[in-house]
């Protein structure tokens, strides 16, 4: 099969694999199987076009045209490449733990919840391999409203107001600024192909980049920049494979990666670095980094302490592309992949918690550890990468960042990382010391009465706390990818 076919199977064997889902709704264990072999094909088609990327090709091919002069395009680079890895594999891992939670805790509507899924990595992929901006905007709101049923599979009224938020928010920016955005370089340029080194040297200057780079950075809602974040706590109340699939393997990684794609290939870096009205972004990035780090440890719901954490490491990958040196860039994208195996593994944890204790809080996490030894050491693993310590892939994003920042000497960006790393400590490290150190209530709450959460789960989240490790101990390819990215 060509490389060509191989981009056209990424988008379309998730499409294929919903048919069957649907087709198997009456029979479980089939609609599950058919779930895991679609998400499997996906892994073996995308992971074996990584090493002719990793040797200088860029894989392209064209659709169909959309509008005249612009067609549906797809084109694997290197920061497209690493996002597709990362998304297909954890797409494997969650749909472990989807069977597991999904049976254990017996929700409803489970073929939806797994077609709406294999939608959702489909318009991934989409987004993965856009090789102009029209592509992605198309993958990029396909995969706004394909999550949607998701974030409101609870149907409570919570859940739908959970989800009204999460639409509204994510429309109304992509429409109102982000489409504003890809229309005004259409106009300006005559062009939305992504080029290494961007193209908008000597056709947009002085304030007018600014702005334009505003459209563009609060356009991409799912990069969840302070103001334009509520969608993501809201969106909490799903269930926690959605939280997985919203914090983890696709929407807010569709959006960090839109962002670094942005600057990279439309703006470019040097460009971008020569224009005084565009840094505003790095302070705005350091801004939310801080103030969704201080919401975070006011948090007593595990679940929302995650997600202004997730708010929190979003930005991190912002900074570092609004640092806008090579090094940095390096570094965010190597956050895209450590903080998705980092948190998917905390989300994992929480649901694993949930199903088999029922609790959703920290305070009361006191010596679940003795119970869980296995989430709460998986746990401790995906905290240790959020805060950037080694051994584990956090400790690599982070390091790369600073060197950035030190190299183009931002002492802000620098403060912000240092300041951050002891404000992500705060908000995790206590969740770890409780959960094996202190001593457990024991008050006749039958909650008390548990082990750990059905195999398919711990499998899951033991999983990806080893893939988070691993990614520090062989980062080879995933630094090749990024050191290609800075490189043009």
């Amino acid at each position: 099969m060509s490389p060509e076919d191989q981009i056209l199977w990424a988008v379309a064997l998730p499409l294929i694999g919903a048919v069957g889902i649907v087709l198997a709704a009456k029979q479980p264990n089939l609609r599950e199987a058919v779930t895991l072999v679609t998400a499997s094909l996906l892994f073996v088609d995308v992971w074996t076009l990584a090493p002719s990327v990793l040797a200088g090709a860029r894989p392209a091919v064209d659709a169909f045209e959309v509008i005249p002069g612009a067609s549906l395009n797809f084109v694997v680079e290197p920061l497209g490449m690493t996002f597709a890895c990362v998304a297909s594999l954890l797409w494997i891992v969650n749909s472990v733990y989807s069977i597991g939670y999904m049976r254990g805790n017996k929700e409803h509507k489970q073929t939806r919840f797994y077609v709406c899924f294999a939608i959702a990595l489909a318009s991934t992929m989409g987004v993965a391999f856009a090789g102009n901006l029209i592509t992605l905007f198309i993958f990029y709101e396909a995969l706004t409203l394909c999550t949607y049923p998701l974030v409101t599979h609870k149907g409570t009224e919570d859940a739908m107001q959970s989800g009204r938020t999460y639409l509204g928010i994510l429309i109304s920016t992509s429409i109102g600024l982000q489409l504003l955005a890809i229309i005004w370089t259409w106009n300006a340029t005559g062009n939305m192909a992504f080029v290494a080194g961007g193209f908008l040297a000597g056709n947009i200057e002085g304030p007018e980049v600014g702005l334009l780079l505003f459209l563009y950075m609060f356009g991409i809602g799912k990069a969840a920049l302070m103001p334009i974040h509520r969608w993501l706590p809201a969106a909490m109340v799903a269930p926690t494979p959605v939280s997985a699939l919203l914090h983890a393997v696709a929407v807010v990684k569709a959006g960090v990666f839109s962002v670094v794609k942005v600057i990279v290939y439309v703006f470019g870096v040097d460009y971008l670095a020569g224009e005084p009205s565009g840094q505003w972004l790095l302070y705005v990035a350091g801004f939310t980094i801080i103030v969704a780090s201080v919401i975070a440890l006011r948090q007593d719901n595990l679940k929302r302490r995650l997600a202004y954490s997730t708010v929190s490491q979003l930005s991190y990958v912002v900074l570092a592309a609004a640092i806008l040196s090579p090094l940095s860039v390096i570094g965010a994208a190597l956050h895209i992949a450590a903080h998705a195996f980092g948190k998917i593994t905390l989300f994992f944890a929480a649901g694993s918690i949930y199903t088999a204790a029922h609790k959703d809080r920290i305070s009361q996490l006191d010596g679940i550890g003795r119970r869980m030894p296995w989430t709460m050491g998986a746990f401790a693993v995906g905290a240790v990468s959020m805060i950037g310590l080694p051994p584990t892939a956090g400790f690599l994003s982070k390091w790369y960042m600073l060197l950035g920042a030190l190299e183009t000497q931002q002492m802000v960006a620098v403060g912000v990382i240092v300041a951050s790393t002891l404000l992500n400590a705060a908000y995790f490290l206590p969740i770890v010391y409780q959960a094996f150190f202190k001593t457990e209530a024991t008050d006749g709450n039958p909650g008390t009465e548990h082990g750990e959460a059905p195999w398919p789960i711990v499998v899951a989240l033991c999983s990806t706390a080893t893939l988070t490790v691993l990614l520090f101990l062989f980062p080879g390819p995933a630094l090749e990818l990024a050191r290609q990215l800075a490189g043009g």
